[in-house]
């Protein structure tokens, strides 16, 4: 469960920042992560932080989405860190976020 629990913080944390930039968008883009890549570096022992810093790359990926009607892609970096024992990440992750306007 260790690996699971990681994955799916990895995948809440850039799938929530980017749908804030598409339901701010106001138009209907569906998202799916294309690919999904994790270094677990460090035992997780206390409460893990998960940070992606791709917050402008993200909101530059869903307008030109909306403005092309084209798929588009990007790989946003996530960072997972226990503040409580150090800055050091015990995991990091690269997803591709694929997202695109749909057809009216």
């Amino acid at each position: 469960m260790y690996f699971g629990v990681l994955a799916v913080g990895a995948d809440v944390t850039g799938g929530f920042l980017a749908m804030n930039y598409i339901q701010a968008s106001k138009s209907k883009i569906n998202l799916i992560f294309k690919d999904f890549h994790a270094d677990f570096l460090k035992r997780a022992e206390d409460d893990v932080h998960f940070v992606c810093e791709d917050g402008i790359a993200i909101q530059n990926l869903v307008r030109d989405a909306e403005e092309t009607g084209e798929r588009q892609n990007l790989s946003v970096q996530i960072v997972a860190t226990v503040p409580k024992i150090s800055d050091e990440p015990v995991a990091k992750f690269i997803l591709t976020l694929s997202i695109k306007k749909k057809s009216k």
